[in-house]
């Protein structure tokens, strides 16, 4: 009978352990704090990249962990720390995955140390998809790239919303029209190197949650950048149009844009994000219940408050091996014939609602206070049944790929 665990190896302890003290020394006595400022908390940024944790190496050390858990164990204890700052020391990651999925070796060997920075002088990057009128819909996207073959330039104008260090980042990741025939299809990717003139940030959200992580417009007016800076390259683009055009032509299969490969590969470190906000939660409510008095006992001796947390602690353990499964095919190439990765993420978003909706409820009238984490706990969690894809367009891609219908 062949080996299986479920245990993380001795590396992967070691660094989940080091990943939680910096979680719980750096991030959580500075949580309430940026909350409350609603500012990225470039100080934390630079803590982390002074240890090596906001590193490219770090990162590519944790995706390229031969299990496929060296991300979800990473992103699961940044978050247990604190979404708002656990997003500020991870978004920039969403940038580096779409140059990592879509880039030449020299263009991920050029820009990906640049979205990082040094820790003496730490920088971050911005993926850029969402527009005003286009956000799960991306075949409505308006941002538009058009090649001046004779400078060799792409030009490109529109105005991204949502995005995560959008107008702060040193380096943009724009994803842009470069067919508006082809709808999603003929869409691409493009670098905007720092300082390139025409990028500016536009408005920047006041939010409900994750507010120590910046989001912001991006407002581009006829920003040029290198044709070297189309990710993957002119040759490669003009065969994944010509092949659109074919299957335009004669019907036939789906071609994955950029942004979608990016979500795609995404997804389930997102929902370990969403799993580490829901431990700490319950966590929180588990002390409190087993210490809070009332009518002579400890409150955990009532069976609603004792249910109510042997259910949260059950979900949140079904989320993670949704996560650390998709984690797993993503690693061992195999495909997701089931939407395993918008399984993970939506189950893992709920979860996170749903957890600390009822982590609030057991802390009574202190869960609704801020002198208590719940309460920013709850907040955070409410944007992993949106940003990403929301649950309604998890549900549509799990219901499309297990059916092979074009449900709408």
């Amino acid at each position: 009978m062949g080996d299986f665990t479920l245990e993380l190896n001795d590396d992967q302890k070691g660094v989940r352990d080091w990943i939680h003290g910096f979680a719980a020394d750096v991030m959580r006595p500075a949580a309430a704090e940026w909350d409350e400022r609603e500012e990225t908390p470039w100080p934390v940024i630079q803590e982390a990249a002074k240890i090596g944790l906001y590193s490219m190496d770090f990162y590519a050390q944790a995706f390229f962990d031969p299990t496929g858990l060296g991300i979800p164990v990473a992103m699961e204890e940044l978050f247990w720390g604190d979404a708002g700052i656990g997003l500020s020391i991870v978004g920039t990651t969403l940038a580096a995955v779409g140059v990592l999925a879509n880039g030449t070796e020299e263009q991920i060997g050029t820009w990906v140390p640049q979205m990082f920075g040094t820790p003496d002088d730490v920088k971050v990057a911005a993926f850029c998809s969402s527009e005003p009128d286009a956000g799960s819909d991306v075949s409505a996207m308006r941002t538009r790239a058009v090649y001046d073959e004779a400078k060799d330039e792409w030009v490109i104008n529109g105005t991204k919303t949502w995005a995560t260090n959008g107008g702060i980042a040193n380096v943009h990741i724009v994803v842009a029209v470069v067919d508006p025939e082809l709808g999603a299809r003929g869409q691409a990717s493009f670098i905007v190197p720092p300082g390139t003139p025409g990028l500016s940030q536009g408005q920047k959200f006041k939010k409900h949650g994750i507010r120590a992580s910046h989001t912001a417009e991006v407002v581009l007016e006829d920003v040029r950048v290198p044709g070297s800076c189309l990710l993957g390259g002119k040759e490669r683009l003009d065969e994944r149009l010509a092949r659109a055009r074919e299957k335009q032509r004669n019907g036939g299969e789906r071609i994955k844009n950029a942004a979608m490969a990016t979500f795609e590969a995404s997804r389930p470190a997102v929902g370990a994000q969403a799993v580490g906000i829901a431990r700490a939660a319950y966590e929180v409510a588990l002390d409190y219940a087993k210490t809070r008095v009332q009518f002579g006992r400890p409150i955990i001796d009532n069976q609603g408050i004792a249910f109510t947390l042997a259910d949260m602690r059950t979900r949140i353990d079904a989320a993670r091996l949704l996560v650390w499964r998709a984690s797993w095919m993503a690693t061992a190439g195999k495909p997701f014939t089931a939407a395993e990765g918008s399984m993970s993420k939506l189950y893992a978003g709920e979860t996170a609602k749903w957890v600390t909706a009822n982590a609030m409820q057991i802390l009574g009238g202190n869960g609704f206070t801020r002198e208590y984490p719940v309460e920013r706990m709850h907040r955070d969690a409410a944007i992993y049944t949106i940003f990403e894809g929301t649950s309604e367009i998890q549900r549509l891609v799990i219901a499309r790929t297990i059916s092979g219908l074009p449900i709408r």
